[in-house]
């Protein structure tokens, strides 16, 4: 199946452990999802963190609205210095393949790249412009996270 590949890459103002410790929750990927997907846990599938060997299932909703059923993300490796690797599909996208780099400019900035290869047959064009604003819009969620946790602690 042909495929498309997506790299997504930003700087946060925050050190990388403390992005790594938050890409370990899920209340993370729920946050900075939202609104273009919901993630929910489908079973006995109540994780409060990921970890590499996993493999969750969740009902995926796009725009909170459409639901995309059952998508599934295998943790095929979670450390904070090689990085992030899932192998995930739905029925509507069978190839979702995610990395994440987490890389140290200094103490207190992170370079954060998503890389994702999505591959939906005739819809793989489709997807992929999906997965651009998708990983676009999750990056400023994230930078706007970063920015409330740094407000907290400043007034604390």
């Amino acid at each position: 199946m042909k495929t498309k590949t997506i790299i997504t890459s930003s700087k946060f103002h925050a050190g990388k452990e403390e992005v790594f410790c938050r890409l370990q929750k899920l209340e993370t990927l729920q946050y900075i999802a939202a609104p273009f997907a919901r993630f929910i846990p489908l079973g006995n599938n109540q994780i409060t963190e990921w970890k590499e060997g996993a493999t969750l299932s969740f009902q995926l909703h796009i725009f909170g609205k459409i639901s995309f059923g059952a998508h599934i993300i295998r943790v095929l490796s979670f450390n904070k210095d090689s990085g992030i690797n899932t192998r995930e599909y739905n029925k509507y996208v069978p190839i979702w393949n995610h990395r994440i780099y987490l890389e140290s400019i200094d103490e207190n900035t992170t370079r954060y790249t998503d890389e994702v290869e999505v591959g939906a047959g005739w819809k793989t064009p489709f997807v992929a412009l999906w997965a651009k604003m998708f990983y676009a819009h999750r990056q400023r969620k994230w930078k706007k996270l970063l920015q409330i946790e740094t407000n907290k602690q400043g007034s604390a």
